[in-house]
């Protein structure tokens, strides 16, 4: 089976390449480093004498969750290098404003395509000690090389929802082989590490999910205090992480509601969709001011939507709101992460897609940190709400709060795994 998984590969890889060069048009990040995912890393050094952890994060959401480990890691092993390998650019660009602090110790590239033939080529260049997969990542040509080239690989912040599993049974054969590679599997709930059991997969512990471990950066923090300063006393509403199709239902909600002294921030998910955001605004005869453009000037009573289009700030973003409402929810998309508002004492509206998420939003609603709403309509009827009761907001905040601390904890169980496998 994995034969043919190989050959299917080969036979899309031309529109593969083309979709990276179409993508290229509003990221041009698509366009760059092609080679490393065709296999060739020649312009990439590392040091023979130290060892290197091999880290894959696919994206920016993956790599956020991942600091907390590497981090860690870098401070348990200091004769190792870490090696953190991802799919989007703007995954490497999050990686690199992370980590960049800890100069030449992290080493950044885009993970080859799995073909088999180029992730011997880049297994054969890097030699990496140890294999880290980030949350939903199985490839099963790059595992059989690890486990070829006897390379534990693990499965850190593990989930699976049943939509998933069920897509995965459709190629039984293929995942279960893939899933039986795995040295240790670290799953974040007891739900997700039953249904990866039934994927075939062996040694898997619930460890919890390291978001909850992840620290807001001060300088950020600081970013985002100054942000508030520049809106002053209205309240502010913060549609967090957006996704296509969403923004649409939220601003033809916003004209059915009275929400005249609110500033709504819309932070869309995916940068390329930040200009396709602000037309949308534009034709509904909204006031819009584009964080990109602001600078440090005061955001009048007068702007009704404030753009977020920026990278690297969301911890900004919701140290400068009130009340959030986490995207990719509205609509059958799974759904975001909510614990990093819940870490700054945010109370949370979520829509009812979740299932990417679905015990830690269960559980979010469940501590009375989160409240799960239907609909956009219904979600800024309850954003109002909670914008004009002080007391309910505070006390909904500190539920937030105390559900993010006593949840903390994962990547400490997470290492602990990890260290036979890596001495």
């Amino acid at each position: 089976m994995r034969r043919l998984y190989t050959l299917a590969w080969w036979l899309v890889l031309p529109l593969v390449l083309l979709r990276l060069y179409w993508r290229g048009r509003y990221e041009p990040g698509y366009r760059q480093h092609i080679a490393e995912r065709l296999g060739f890393y020649g312009n990439i050094g590392h040091d023979s004498q130290r060892r290197l952890l091999w880290v894959h994060a696919v994206s920016v959401g993956e790599t956020r969750a991942a600091e907390p480990l590497i981090d860690s890691l870098l401070a348990a092993y200091p004769d190792a290098d870490i090696l953190l390998t991802h799919m989007t650019p703007t995954g490497r660009a999050t990686g690199k404003a992370l980590f960049g602090k800890h100069g030449s110790r992290v080493i950044q590239a885009f993970s080859p395509y799995d073909t088999g033939w180029m992730v011997r080529r880049f297994l054969k260049h890097f030699q990496p000690r140890i294999c880290m997969l980030m949350e939903t990542e199985v490839w099963p040509n790059l595992i059989a090389g690890c486990v070829a080239r006897q390379v534990p690989v693990t499965l850190i912040n593990a989930r699976l929802s049943e939509r998933s599993l069920k897509r995965a049974k459709r190629l039984s054969s293929l995942m279960e082989e893939a899933a039986r590679g795995f040295a240790c599997i670290a799953a974040q709930t007891e739900a997700d590490a039953a249904r990866l059991r039934q994927m075939g997969a062996a040694n898997v512990h619930v460890t919890g999910s390291i978001k909850f471990d992840v620290t807001p950066p001060p300088e950020i923090l600081i970013r985002g205090t100054a942000l508030r300063a520049q809106i002053g006393t209205r309240p502010v509403l913060l549609c967090a992480s957006t996704r296509e199709g969403e923004e649409q239902l939220i601003l033809d909600a916003m004209a059915q509601c009275d929400m005249q002294q609110v500033l709504v921030i819309i932070v869309p998910r995916h940068p390329q969709r930040f200009d396709e955001v602000a037309r949308m605004i534009a034709l509904r005869n909204m006031m819009l001011c584009r964080r990109s453009e602001l600078g440090t000037n005061w955001i009048g009573p007068e702007v009704q939507v404030l753009l977020g289009d920026s990278m690297g700030e969301m911890f900004a973003y919701y140290a400068a709101c009130d009340v959030a409402f986490i995207g990719g929810s509205l609509l059958p998309l799974g759904g975001q992460n909510l614990i990093e508002a819940c870490a700054l004492g945010k109370p949370v509206l979520i829509g009812p897609h979740t299932h990417n998420f679905l015990m830690i939003s269960e559980d979010a609603v469940n501590a009375g940190a989160a409240i799960r709403i239907p609909d956009a309509a219904t979600m800024l009827q309850q954003a109002s709400r909670l914008l004009h009761s002080d007391v309910e907001r505070i006390v909904m905040g500190a539920k937030a709060k105390a559900f993010a601390e006593q949840h903390r904890g994962a990547t400490a169980r997470t290492m602990a795994l990890l260290e036979p496998l890596i001495k």
